[in-house]
């Protein structure tokens, strides 16, 4: 009785193995390269005695890499962190030129509804929030320094589709819009309200643990 037993329990056990091992891991990880392009929007303002019209400043647009880590709560509703590397972005003053450059970090969460569950081509839309780290503004104009806010925080949003390869292998197309926005002071006091909000356009591949 005891010997049945123990041979019950040892195939029990190999079975959950099985069972845990040929499961699908809800884990799964993305690698972008995403094209950053800023709208280049902001508030009129005065200074050196020249009124400089809105949308006066610009932000340069650039190529980064991206990598995001998902989890698949259940086939159709997932969450997706994007991350990238810190990066640098030179500014702009109509009619008078560069202004210097700043550095920012925007890691960004969203919650996703995926279409199609079981599909090779899955569609899915996604909202969310993202949280800007900046700093190192070294801004001039005219020998005054110019300064920015130490972060943003917005809404953000997503649309994209994954196209199976194999069971690991997708390949992705995404665009994403992102809320960032920072006041620009001079002497402590704000000139105007920078809207970077920018539009992010990627190309990657997944992989699926």
């Amino acid at each position: 009785m005891n010997q049945s037993l123990r041979r019950l329990t040892h195939g029990a056990l190999l079975l959950l193995c099985a069972v845990s091992l040929s499961a699908a891991s809800p884990w799964s990880v993305r690698l972008r390269a995403t094209y950053l392009q800023t709208v280049d929007k902001s508030d009129a303002f005065t200074a050196l005695s020249t009124n400089f019209a809105a949308n006066a400043i610009s932000v340069s647009d650039k190529l980064i890499p991206e990598i995001d880590v998902d989890y698949a709560f259940s086939d159709t509703v997932s969450a997706e962190l994007v991350l990238t590397i810190p990066q640098s972005h030179d500014v702009s003053l109509a009619g008078v030129g560069k202004l210097g450059s700043f550095k920012h970090l925007p890691p960004t969460l969203l919650v996703q509804y995926r279409a199609f569950p079981g599909n090779t081509f899955r569609p899915y839309v996604g909202l969310g929030v993202n949280y800007t780290l900046i700093w190192d503004a070294n801004l001039s104009v005219a020998g005054v320094p110019l300064g920015l806010d130490s972060h943003s925080i917005g809404l953000a949003a997503q649309a994209g589709v994954d196209w199976k390869i194999d069971e690991r292998w997708s390949f992705n197309v995404d665009v994403k819009r992102a809320a960032i926005r920072s006041d620009v002071y001079a002497g402590g006091a704000s000139l105007t309200k920078a809207k970077l909000d920018p539009w992010l356009y990627a190309l990657g591949v997944s992989y699926a643990f």
